[in-house]
């Protein structure tokens, strides 16, 4: 499964992603992160994606069952 980064303080998103069996790490939103294949932020901007060698899910008015649906899709790209 996939390695995938997850902004703090959402672990109710980390604990729903491991249930799906992907291997997930919390950050805090200014760490610099490499070598994940899917990173899940509170809201996505010019700023913060520039910041990711991956591809990132903005869960901004999402459910987590609507976040984990959506990492599952692009991860499935």
């Amino acid at each position: 499964m996939a390695k995938i980064a997850v902004e703090n303080p959402f672990d109710d998103v980390k604990m729903a992603l491991e249930e799906q069996g992907h291997e997930v790490k919390m950050f805090e939103n200014d760490e610099n992160l490499n070598g994940y294949d899917m990173g899940v932020v509170r809201a996505i901007s010019d700023v913060n994606v520039d910041q990711f060698d991956f591809p990132v899910v903005g869960i901004h008015g999402m459910s987590v069952q609507d976040v984990v649906n959506e990492v599952e899709k692009r991860l499935q790209r």
